[in-house]
């Protein structure tokens, strides 16, 4: 794949990330006012009796296979000297709860929300929609993980990316933590904060990346200005 080609696919990437963030930040806006974003959570707003679910549902969907393109024809390419290490870590993310877990958005609308009455965590997931959403979110998550680490040992071995490789890192073990922290939170009534939390940072980590690909000078450039100079 030439140099534009994937430079596009990492504006996709990057746009993906960007509107992600946003539709779940404003989405609460219309949740009505049982609804608590430090409480609950972003599958809430889509789920069978949330309003307008739909949105969220399209959103999500379209965000999810940006990423997923973004990661097999912009991530793999562009770090293609890491070898295997390269196309694995791209198919992990690929996979992760940012690309296939939200490609699958449209099946894994929960029964209903916590915030509604009579509405419990045993009852949200009695649905298959629930029982996938609880199944593709973990999964995705330890994927994401997995990435970040595979990515980063790809990026060490690739010209131009070894100073990515410590921050990838990074990404991995801060990732890993919020997750803990996701489950200590829900006992205190701050899952939605710290949910938030953890789909902002990972998004962050996305878009910089795609922000990376997508302004990356094309190698005939560079071989023009090379040869220029020499």
């Amino acid at each position: 794949m030439d140099g534009d080609s994937v430079r596009t696919w990492g504006w996709v990437g990057f746009a993906a990330q960007v509107v992600f963030v946003v539709s779940w930040l404003i989405a609460p806006a219309w949740q009505g006012s049982d609804y608590d974003s430090l409480k609950h959570s972003i599958s809430d707003m889509y789920a069978q009796t949330a309003p307008d679910g739909w949105f969220l549902v399209v959103v999500l969907t379209l965000c999810g296979l940006a990423t997923v393109l973004f990661a097999l024809l912009a991530v793999r390419p562009a770090l293609r000297g890491g070898g295997r290490r390269a196309t694995v870590g791209a198919v992990l993310l690929a996979l992760s709860i940012y690309g296939v877990g939200d490609l699958f958005s449209p099946f894994e609308r929960e029964n209903c929300r916590l915030a509604d009455t009579g509405c419990t965590g045993s009852d949200q997931t009695a649905n298959l929609g629930g029982k996938l959403d609880n199944l593709l979110s973990t999964l995705g998550i330890l994927l994401f993980v997995a990435a970040a680490f595979v990515l980063a040992s790809a990026m060490r071995r690739t010209p131009g990316w070894p100073g990515w490789a410590w921050p990838a890192r990074c990404v991995g073990i801060i990732f890993a933590v919020l997750l803990v922290a996701l489950a200590l939170a829900e006992s205190a009534g701050l899952g939605g904060l710290v949910e938030r939390l953890l789909a902002g940072f990972g998004s962050i980590a996305i878009g910089a990346l795609a922000w990376r690909i997508a302004r990356r000078p094309a190698a005939r450039t560079l071989g023009a200005r090379a040869a220029v100079n020499s």
